[in-house]
């Protein structure tokens, strides 16, 4: 477990060259150059002359841009990283493009295997320049631990559902319900998030998350909504991530999966809807109404978006810039692998700018207000995301002189649009130094890969068991050469 900063030490940024600092007049990031940036235990204090001249350490920060960390909404690190080289180039073709159905439940993972897929995400995330991470996975032994472990400030989110899907034949998605077992997971999910929230290391906290807004019945969302209130914690689900899940929702309630969710109540500032692609605007669908962005707006409810994983398929949300300009807060998410977050913020612009067919969609700046106090405000926070005087002392170095942030310009547009993770050097959580040097410091990081690769050749060993056709993992998922 790590240590928490001393909360009598003061550090200080000398002159650094570069500052994405807060400006809270207009609730947004601006540039501030050759500045001091100051912290002292855990939070950030204001850089004056009396602070400088008593600080117990002073950083050199000639050459250096000084970033908030990124906030990441959603993510699954305990799963995705062992699907490495297995489901780039999958999606079914009689099921819109989605993988959810045919491919997700393919791979059997053991505690052991969701543990080291963890310390390799966890790394992943925190060399790309996270802070905080929303987890949203099975409970499993160890995944506190794991997430204490990492230095990141985490969230965690264990899912729980009172169904799963299958199929019999890769174009019909069929529905098994166990209702008992899905409250059941429930309240052992409940469990898991107090434990969370009391954790000693103070960094962790947790998140009510039933799975998938087709896997949970009407009750259980309400319970697990109220659950969430009761706590004060954030509540997110999986919902609009899919054709076949809006045309679900519209066969059993006549309702969007939006609607339904504004009928039963469950919508709210700490609500977000896991990717919120197929609102009814979207030309997939092909429906006449227009009211799901409305709805959320009006809610305060956020979209966490994550592009990476639909971007494979072919698919992405239509569009990132209109969901802002319509006043939809928006976090960014890593559902997938890499678990790098840059290269996430990275698609997310373009992958607006093509659905848009505008160069304007978004821009650097749009992104990195999504990444940061856009995740915060999802999360009921106003102490994170920012590089401000009482905010959480979690941010990161970036080192100006690396050559992909050469010729500088505008630092920020070089980290997103060229250089990604690479010249990321030191990054904080609560004042404590948790990658040095571009290295996460938590996790025997070649260990870690060797326990994943373990994992993942028994998983791929077994893909044929779960597979509606018995296929093995060689023919579904076929070398590219």
């Amino acid at each position: 477990m790590t240590t928490p900063a001393d909360v009598t030490k003061t550090t200080v940024i000398k002159a650094a060259s570069w500052v994405v600092a807060y400006d809270e007049a207009t609730d947004r990031h601006v540039y501030r150059t050759d500045c001091d940036v100051a912290f002292r235990g855990d939070r950030f204090v204001l850089a004056d002359a009396a602070i400088a001249a008593s600080a117990d350490e002073v950083i050199d920060g000639r050459n250096l841009m000084v970033m908030p960390g990124f906030v990441d909404i959603h993510s699954h690190p305990s799963f995705e990283t062992m699907l490495k080289g297995l489901t780039e180039e999958v999606g079914s073709a009689k099921l819109y493009m989605s993988s959810l159905y045919e491919y997700l439940f393919l791979f059997e993972t053991e505690a052991a295997g969701m543990v080291a897929s963890s310390q390799v995400a966890l790394s992943e995330l925190l060399q790309s320049g996270v802070t905080t991470v929303c987890d949203l996975s099975v409970p499993h032994e160890g995944w506190l631990d794991t997430l204490a472990a990492s230095g990141l400030r985490a969230y965690a989110a264990p899912m729980f559902r009172a169904a799963r899907w299958y199929t019999r034949n890769g174009h019909e998605v069929l529905y098994e319900w166990d209702i008992p077992l899905g409250r059941k997971r429930m309240d052992e999910a409940l469990a898991v998030v107090d434990a969370a929230v009391a954790h000693p290391s103070g960094r962790l906290s947790g998140m009510i998350c039933p799975a998938q807004i087709d896997t949970c019945d009407e009750a259980l969302f309400r319970d697990a909504f109220a659950a969430a209130q009761d706590r004060g914690l954030p509540f997110q689900t999986h919902a609009s991530q899919s054709v076949v899940e809006f045309q679900e929702m519209m066969r059993r309630h006549g309702r969007t999966p939006v609607g339904w969710l504004k009928e039963i109540g469950v919508l709210g500032p700490l609500t977000t809807i896991g990717h919120g692609i197929f609102f009814d605007h979207n030309d997939w669908l092909g429906w006449p109404t227009r009211d799901d962005v409305r709805i959320l707006v009006e809610s305060g409810a956020s979209v966490a978006h994550c592009p990476t994983v639909f971007i494979r398929r072919g698919i992405t949300l239509q569009h990132l810039g209109g969901y802002l300009k319509a006043g939809l807060n928006v976090g960014i998410g890593t559902d997938t692998f890499p678990h790098n977050y840059v290269e996430e913020v990275r698609n997310a612009i373009y992958a607006a700018r093509i659905t848009a067919r505008d160069a304007h969609a978004v821009n650097a700046s749009d992104a990195l207000h999504a990444a940061t106090l856009g995740g915060a405000k999802a999360l009921g926070r106003t102490d994170i995301g920012r590089v401000a005087p009482g905010a959480k002392a979690d941010f990161f170095t970036v080192d100006l002189t690396h050559p992909a942030m050469r010729p500088l310009y505008d630092p920020v547009r070089s980290l997103f649009y060229t250089a990604g993770e690479r010249p990321i050097r030191d990054v904080y959580v609560d004042g404590r130094k948790v990658v040095e040097s571009g290295r996460a410091l938590a996790f025997d990081l070649d260990d870690a890969l060797n326990r994943l690769e373990e994992a993942q050749r028994l998983s791929v060993s077994k893909v044929g068991q779960y597979d509606w056709a018995n296929r093995p993992a060689s023919e579904l998922m076929p070398l590219t050469l």
